[in-house]
């Protein structure tokens, strides 16, 4: 990977993960039962509900493997033993990613692939569980500050294998989704930090660059004290990420929810005491219409033993 890379790599994440959330801030459609016929069926819910977001994933996958591949056959004329299984391990996780989004869009257009959603959500586990062991397990150079970045970026990748767990439980909640958007923000931020932070002039001062293949670079640094501060400084950047994440998450979800709040307003509003005055009113309804009941059954009373009366006496006289 080089700059280029790790930048378009970023901007595509990030673009992903805004869509993502966006989508589950608003509010799930509802279902048109008038449109239903009894020969057709309704449309089935997906974890994705546009197809723009399978698109972008099939295409930052595609390049993915499209540059992994350049990078496998650099590593073979450079006879890098590293470098090769390293981007055997890169297309793997490439290849789940471009099948979800494959799957996602024919599922989406066509009903040729009788599969339920929560097999989409499973293949999504999948890939983010193989990009966290292939940044997990990466350790090219033990003595190199790039293991710190690959530390911190396990961090959005937890982010989105958890709540793509929390989908498979409840495919119907829109909270996994959101927590997935924003897990691939911060993703693609990083992916620009390490672009930043690896292959410019920002990188860390006394710190360089060695690369054996296109794919398998390390960031040494001249002594101990160097060591330490590049690895303090990888912490202090993912640190101001988090915050940056926060105060973009707060921003939007006070928009939204001033947005969601403005409407309807004046629709649902009750005059206060309505719900207590109408109490009152039925319970005075019912005690009056018992009292009446009662009356009816004392006047009931009464007449049946003055016609018993009238009875006798006109037997007596016959």
């Amino acid at each position: 990977m080089g700059f280029f890379t790790l930048v378009l790599a970023g901007v595509g994440f990030i673009l992903i993960g805004m869509w993502e959330s966006l989508l589950s801030s608003s509010q799930t459609p509802k279902l048109d039962q008038s449109s239903i016929t009894p020969g057709t069926r309704p449309g089935r819910k997906y974890p994705y509900s546009s197809p723009l977001t399978f698109f972008s994933i099939a295409l930052l996958s595609f390049f993915f493997i499209c540059n992994s591949l350049y990078s496998l056959i650099d590593a073979v004329n450079s006879k890098d033993r590293v470098g090769s299984p390293l981007q055997l391990q890169v297309l793997a996780t490439a290849f789940l990613f471009l099948l979800y989004a494959v799957l996602g869009l024919l599922m989406k257009f066509t009903d040729s692939i009788p599969l339920p959603s929560s097999f989409l959500s499973l293949i999504c586990l999948f890939a983010f569980a193989e990009e966290f062991l292939l940044f997990y397990l990466q350790r090219k150079d033990t003595v190199g500050i790039e293991n710190r970045y690959f530390d911190m970026m396990l961090v959005p990748i937890t982010i989105c294998l958890f709540s793509t767990v929390l989908e498979l439980k409840s495919p119907k909640s829109n909270l996994p989704r959101l927590a997935r958007g924003i897990g691939l923000i911060l993703h693609g931020t990083w992916f620009l930090q390490m672009g930043i932070s690896f292959f410019s002039s920002w990188m860390v001062h006394g710190c360089s660059l060695y690369e054996k293949s296109r794919g398998n670079y390390t960031v040494r640094c001249k002594g101990h004290p160097e060591y330490h501060r590049g690895r303090a400084i990888a912490t202090l950047q993912f640190n101001f990420h988090l915050a940056f994440l926060v105060v973009l998450v707060v921003a939007a979800f006070s928009i939204i929810s001033r947005r969601n709040g403005g409407q309807g307003g004046s629709e649902q509003y009750r005059p206060i005491g309505a719900e207590t005055h109408s109490l009152d009113l039925t319970g005075q309804f019912s005690l009056a219409s018992d009292d009446d009941e009662i009356k009816g059954e004392e006047s009931m009373e009464k007449q049946k033993p003055a016609a018993i009366e009238m009875g006798a006496n006109g037997h007596g006289s016959h």
